[in-house]
């Protein structure tokens, strides 16, 4: 990339970054539906099998489920492990709950990234995309269940979280935990519809149920559903993350920042973009 080509770059970045009302017009133009995932907490048996298949598919390293350890401390999804199973003391008693990227409707992730290295999928599923990244980590800190996670001991690092095996939900199939969950905790499906079947399970058996469906508006809305026998925050769930998606709740923060904090990014995005050579200018969006 010749000078011209950088300061370009950082020219146009930087007025994006202001441009924040357009961004939000394009998230909430999306009138395609979503797909999603119902966990419903009362059938989970905490065998983990959904960590095995999805280490297996994803290349990672394979957990072993018979180790029981693991639910002496709460844990939380890393660079090396999308999702997993933790166990809880609860009124209702012993109870499990499965934890991974919640695929926000309008994710903080994808729009905090510059380069749609993070990017939200038409039909639902949001995914990390390696040859667009930075290496900002913006997404990082701009998600509100603390999910993506960056491999800080790779000479190569990646940014690492769930993508809702989007390779195989584009080919009509449904993600490996979904498909393999020997208790039926996991359903896969449009999320209208997994809603309105959340909502009728609990309308169904009343007692069995909190009346509450987590993620239908938490956070304006996630792809990854729940639903539980007692209060969520019994089984560690943030029920203090209000109902506003975060890209709106920043928009009034980006018009108050100094303009050297919108254009240092910008600066780092033209900075990539110098350093990479020979490459097509194309863009490839999924």
């Amino acid at each position: 990339m010749d000078r011209r080509s950088f300061v370009r770059t950082l020219g146009a970045v930087g007025g994006s970054l202001l441009a924040v009302d357009t961004l939000k017009s394009e998230e909430s133009g999306n009138t395609k539906e979503l797909y999603g995932i119902l966990i419903d907490a009362t059938r989970c048996v905490g065998c983990r099998t959904c960590e095995e298949v999805c280490a297996s598919a994803h290349g990672l390293p394979v957990p072993d489920t018979s180790d029981m350890s693991v639910f002496d401390k709460r844990r939380e999804p890393t660079e090396t492990q999308w999702t997993v199973v933790n166990r809880f003391e609860t009124t209702a008693g012993e109870l499990f709950a499965k934890k991974q990227c919640m695929h926000c409707v309008q994710p903080a992730c994808a729009s905090a990234c510059l380069t749609k290295a993070m990017y939200k999928t038409e039909n639902g599923p949001v995914i990390w995309r390696e040859e667009k990244c930075m290496g900002c980590r913006f997404c990082m800190v701009s998600c509100p269940f603390d999910i993506p996670k960056f491999e800080y001991n790779s000479a190569v690092p990646k940014i690492q979280k769930c993508v809702m095996c989007w390779d195989q939900v584009r080919e009509g199939k449904k993600p490996v935990c979904v498909e393999n969950c020997p208790a039926e905790a996991l359903l896969f499906g449009k999320r209208k519809e997994l809603l309105e079947i959340a909502r009728s399970r609990i309308y169904s058996e009343p007692d069995k149920y909190v009346h509450h469906i987590y993620g239908e508006y938490e956070a304006g809305g996630t792809g990854v559903l729940y639903l539980s026998s007692v209060p969520f925050e019994q089984l560690g769930f943030n029920t203090d993350i209000g109902t506003t998606s975060y890209p709106e709740l920043t928009t009034g923060f980006l018009y108050a920042v100094p303009i050297v904090l919108t254009l240092w990014p910008a600066f780092l995005l033209a900075l990539s973009n110098a350093t990479r050579r020979n490459e097509p200018e194309t863009e490839r969006d999924v």
